[in-house]
């Protein structure tokens, strides 16, 4: 069986879950490598010291620690940083301390509770949705630091679409916007009805980034990635006017974390539904 890798269902092959996630925008968090160039005789090597075994080795960096990929709590060690980071960010270590302020849901990230509105998939606000969460955003960053300035806005952008029988061109069902092509109808619809073809509404705080994004989700999953080093190297500096807007608009938040993301949905919870 293979799990989705931020709802709870599982799929009989590999090629249904990622056709699934590729649909659903469901992948979870990457990150990207930020291994230096220094090279080790092995790639659990942290220093030069030669061993005769692989034992005498394997004992030295037990007790000293120098495993370089390694989880201590876990007693696990791994084959890349990239894999390191992505453990050490997972509910294992993290658990789920970031929660849907109207279900209660419970998130790993800020990324989960983000699409999990986003998508419409809150029983109990119905309401909520990508283009709901954009007008609010968007009203309230007059300044521009995560929405981009469009010249129109398109109201029909939640419009649900429907593929006919002309979609299928005799082996597979086609998207006629991107050519990619599905196995089924309702493959196709899913990803008619994505945030795959919709305007790109934000943008990274970064002034040397500027990358753009559908989706708040995918914003957020690219600053909890630190993939352009933004949040980690800047966050006591120019992080300020970007925690003002989204954790709750209150220039009393001190500290980043899970709270600046939390609040913003708090914020929604109050101001959208009343």
């Amino acid at each position: 069986m293979y799990a989705c890798e931020t709802c709870p269902r599982y799929f009989n092959s590999w090629y249904a879950c990622r056709q699934h996630m590729n649909d659903t925008g469901h992948w979870g968090v990457r990150y990207e490598c930020e291994t230096c160039d220094d090279q080790f005789l092995t790639q659990w090597e942290t220093c030069t010291q030669m061993f005769h075994t692989e034992g005498a080795a394997e004992q030295h960096m037990q007790a000293k620690s120098h495993y370089k990929n390694y989880c201590h709590p876990c007693n696990r060690r791994f084959d890349t940083e990239n894999n390191l980071k992505m453990h050490l960010n997972s509910k294992i270590h993290r658990g789920q301390e970031i929660f849907c302020p109207f279900c209660n849901a419970a998130f790993t990230t800020a990324t989960g509770v983000a699409h999990h509105l986003e998508t419409g998939s809150c029983k109990r606000a119905t309401g909520l949705n990508r283009e709901t969460i954009y007008k609010f955003v968007r009203s309230r960053d007059t300044q521009g630091v995560i929405t981009r300035k469009l010249l129109e806005w398109n109201e029909d952008d939640n419009i649900q679409y429907k593929a006919n029988s002309r979609a299928y061109n005799g082996a597979y069902w086609e998207c006629y916007l991107c050519h990619r092509e599905f196995n089924s109808l309702t493959a196709l619809n899913q990803h008619l009805n994505s945030p795959v073809h919709k305007q790109k509404l934000y943008h990274c705080p970064n002034a040397k980034c500027r990358k753009q994004f559908v989706t708040i989700a995918a914003l957020f999953n690219h600053l909890e990635s630190e993939s352009c080093a933004f949040v980690r190297f800047e966050k006591h500096n120019t992080i300020l006017p970007l925690r003002k807007l989204i954790a709750g608009f209150k220039s009393d938040v001190c500290s980043y974390g899970p709270e600046i993301y939390q609040s913003i949905w708090r914020n929604l919870a109050t101001r959208l539904l009343h």
